[in-house]
């Protein structure tokens, strides 16, 4: 296995932007420069949304996404926030939605960074992370498959690893308590593929982690920094 995996193993991808993704449109419609990662943070949160082609599944995840937020905002008035949707080359009106919600929030609390091309989950969630100004950096998925007030979990996660050694530190939902209720609205085939999936997962990766497909996983600044400047596969 090892070998196999070495053999196949590319190189690590570069993070090319093209020209048109150096820049988003804000709620006026004037372009800006997309910031960097590598700069200081100024938010407490940055969510990262990877959506190709959700532009019905989108409005649901935003609207609660959104009204968390707000709400938490409102209780505590330090709490800042940024949600970037990465467009990641969708063909149909994913942007156009998503644009919706920068024109009604503003750009400061919602950017909708649009890809040139199809770069696959990895390569958009990068694209995100990278852009982001938040010490804490939220992956969410597009189709709302997990309660956005479930991120209090995942804080809470990230707060119990503390003292994080040269703040590296990642917390990852699971929806592993779920699997039953999954099972029962699955067929037969997708719950024999599912299993098969997770029997490969624990015997070819990890064993400590019962959900390593939650796409809702929080990372503080430094960690993101690390993780994504090592990705290999962006399609995933």
């Amino acid at each position: 296995i090892c070998v196999i995996a070495h053999v196949t193993a590319r190189k690590m991808a570069t993070l090319h932007r093209h020209e048109e993704e150096k820049f988003f449109v804000n709620y006026e419609g004037r372009k800006e420069s997309v910031p960097s990662i590598h700069d200081p943070p100024v938010k407490e949160l940055s969510v990262v949304v990877p959506s190709y082609n959700e532009e019905d599944r989108l409005p649901l995840m935003m609207d609660e996404a959104l009204d968390y937020l707000e709400k938490r905002q409102k209780r505590d008035a330090s709490f800042t926030y940024e949600v970037i949707v990465v467009n990641d080359g969708s063909k149909d009106q994913t942007e156009k939605v998503a644009m919706k919600y920068c024109k009604k929030y503003g750009s400061d609390k919602v950017r909708v960074l649009s890809l040139v091309k199809n770069r696959g989950k990895g390569g958009a969630v990068r694209m995100g992370v990278f852009s982001c100004r938040g010490r804490k950096i939220l992956m969410a998925d597009a189709d709302g498959a997990t309660k956005f007030a479930d991120i209090e979990k995942v804080e809470e996660g990230l707060k119990n690893l503390q003292p994080w050694p040269n703040q590296l530190a990642i917390s990852c939902g699971s929806r592993a308590h779920l699997e039953k209720d999954s099972i029962a609205k699955r067929s037969y085939f997708r719950t024999l593929l599912m299993y098969g999936f997770h029997f490969l997962v624990w015997f070819l990766c990890v064993r400590e982690i019962r959900d390593t497909q939650c796409g809702f996983k929080l990372l503080t600044r430094e960690a993101a920094l690390r993780t994504f400047s090592t990705l290999h596969i962006e399609r995933w």
